[in-house]
């Protein structure tokens, strides 16, 4: 992705796994993953469905095998759900992951479930989500244009 040549020493190569995306992919594609948390207070299959509709409006992910999500543990305070999908191009696995985040953001939100990751310290009184119409920015004015 960013046109640098990487050295892995043989220790490195011996002592770790080595994770290759591509090989067998075949014809389901590669899976790719990303895990969230989430309080109690949110029905599971809700957070299913969120983390589902997200991935099939991501673009570069296979709406074929469907996405699917496993719940990988159940915290003191949160439980911790991980999304897998299919994507044909595992070269793209960066963008498309990011679009992929994104879009988890955006059902969270939707839906006015607080995402808890990375660390939960406390149950606020009232969810944390962005509304809608804060997802964007304002234009930027050039400094030419702005009022004296």
């Amino acid at each position: 992705m960013r046109n640098e040549e990487v050295t892995i020493p043989n220790a490195v190569l011996i002592g770790n796994p080595i994770r290759n995306y591509s090989r067998l992919s075949g014809q389901r594609g590669t899976l790719v993953s990303t895990k969230v948390t989430i309080g109690y207070d949110t029905p599971w299959r809700q957070v299913y469905a969120m983390l589902i509709a997200a991935a099939q409006a991501t673009n570069g992910l296979r709406g074929t095998p469907t996405p699917f999500v496993y719940q990988r543990g159940l915290q003191d305070f949160y439980v911790e759900y991980e999304l897998f999908a299919y994507m044909d191009k595992p070269l793209n696995r960066v963008p498309v992951l990011s679009e992929l985040h994104g879009n988890i953001q955006d059902q969270f939100n939707l839906n006015g479930v607080q995402i808890m990751s990375p660390h939960f310290a406390f149950q606020p009184r009232n969810n944390i989500v962005v509304p809608r119409d804060q997802w964007h920015a304002a234009p930027a004015v050039p400094p030419e244009d702005k009022p004296r």
